[in-house]
């Protein structure tokens, strides 16, 4: 496809990265000359130095033979003109990066209202998945399929686990859950494992199961599935309020340390039930007032990286606190791997997610929709949710055991009216079933591309 991406920054970058490798025809826009020659001389891509709300920029790349145009400048209402005026002069598909709080509950509106395709707002993506975190605190990462009923968990195995030099086909006798383990990482390898597989010692493992199944599982391998009561944020900005929302709304007690004391002023308005401190979340004395100590959660939401990460590792060294790292530079993302600073969060790559997915789906002509969408293990896997239609001839109504599964592909789960399964090779996938699959072939557009 011909997909347009106005705005060159974190996000932008991202998506260049993420759609030049499944070879779509990008151009970029972007005001800043710079931005355009680095982006255009490391893919191969035309860059167009200019205003991307601008009719003749947008004539400049022929937007009446674009598919998509997707705006991700620093600007929500540039964004949106963006959208607007490339759909009059192209007639394409849009989507627009919207970030600010305050067009929250009027998204929906703006969307149908303007004709725009999809409207995604990074800051808010990142506190649900920060969030989904904090609700499972032994995990390090947490993806949701099937409107949060399915969960993917990401959890590292010590020498004290239940799970270590276990069998995988033993572990439903010996917890009585019917969870799988769809992944496995062990030093650089990345496996998808069978029944004979053991696990061992500083294994990272994935497990799929719903999100009841969960929170059992892991309390019957001892893993530390008691509910957060209290999270501290470090940092104010619109990531905190999203998430500060979604705490309070759990039960959970929230704490936030915001520098600015006007802007303290307004997150008090914003946040009534929250508890806004006026300081500087780095202040060790500080932290230590507040209670470091006994709190459940610690969230680094600073604007800088670097502060975030020397606070993670603080906290981690002096309280049992589950750190939540947010990290903006994905240059740091394989240091980071090295750091015991607990989950992190790359905003960009979530947003990047989001599209990705909807790139796909436009794509997909028979067989089945792209629902959800999740890059893993810096981009080594995917997740991915199929709704399978009718016309998904290959695959309907036959046994999973009779399918010609690709290698290193495994079909994690199936849900048929409500119920959520997890498959055995006797199982049917039926149309209306909503499949989940992990597999380190990527780039998958329909449920079709499964099979050999």
């Amino acid at each position: 496809m011909k997909i347009v991406i106005v705005g060159c920054g974190n996000v932008g970058r991202a998506l260049v990265d993420q759609l030049s490798r499944e070879e779509h025809d990008i151009v970029i826009i972007d005001t800043k000359a710079t931005n355009v020659s680095a982006l255009s001389s490391k893919y191969d891509i035309l860059g167009i130095i200019g205003n991307g709300a601008s009719y003749s920029t947008l004539k400049e790349c022929n937007i009446d033979t674009a598919d998509l145009l997707i705006a991700v400048t620093g600007s929500d209402e540039l964004n949106l003109l963006c959208c607007v005026i490339a759909k009059k002069a192209g007639n394409c598909h849009t989507i627009a990066r919207v970030r600010n709080p305050v067009y929250r509950d009027e998204t929906e509106f703006i969307r149908q209202e303007l004709g725009i395709s999809m409207i995604v707002n990074p800051e808010l993506a990142a506190a649900n998945e920060i969030a989904r975190l904090i609700k499972y605190p032994s995990a390090i990462e947490v993806d949701s399929f099937t409107k949060e009923k399915i969960e993917l968990l990401k959890l590292k195995l010590t020498s004290k686990s239940k799970l270590c030099n276990c069998a995988l086909k033993d572990i439903k006798s010996h917890t009585g859950e019917d969870i799988l383990i769809c992944m496995v990482e062990r030093d650089d390898d990345v496996m998808i494992p069978d029944g004979n597989f053991v696990l061992k010692e500083n294994d990272n493992i994935s497990i799929i199961t719903s999100s009841k199944g969960a929170l059992k599982f892991l309390k019957k391998i001892d893993f530390g599935a008691d509910r957060v009561r209290s999270t501290m944020i470090a940092g104010g900005g619109e990531t905190t309020v999203y998430l500060a929302e979604q705490l309070i709304a759990m039960g959970i007690q929230v704490k936030i340390i915001e520098r600015d004391p006007k802007h303290c002023e307004e997150l008090c308005e914003l946040l009534p039930n929250a508890i806004v401190i006026n300081g500087d979340g780095t202040d060790k004395e500080l932290l230590e007032e507040e209670g470091i100590s006994d709190i459940g959660a610690f969230v680094s939401c600073t604007n800088f990286d670097e502060e975030n990460i020397l606070l993670s590792l603080y906290v981690k060294s002096i309280s049992q606190a589950k750190p939540v790292t947010r990290i903006h530079h994905v240059n740091f993302d394989k240091i980071l791997k090295n750091l015991d600073i607990g989950s992190v969060i790359f905003p960009k790559f979530i947003t990047a997610e989001y599209i990705l997915r909807y790139v796909r789906a436009m794509q997909n002509s028979i067989g089945s929709n792209v629902e959800t969408l999740y890059q893993l293990i810096e981009n080594k896997v995917e997740a991915l949710e199929f709704i399978v239609r009718s016309d998904a001839v290959n695959i309907i109504n036959k046994p999973l055991c009779e399918l010609k599964l690709k290698d290193n592909l495994l079909i994690c789960c199936i849900q048929h009216k409500g119920k959520t399964l997890t498959p055995t090779g006797h199982d049917i996938i039926y149309p209306g079933d909503t499949v989940v699959v992990v597999t380190t072939h990527l780039g998958l557009q329909d449920i079709n591309d499964i099979l050999k």
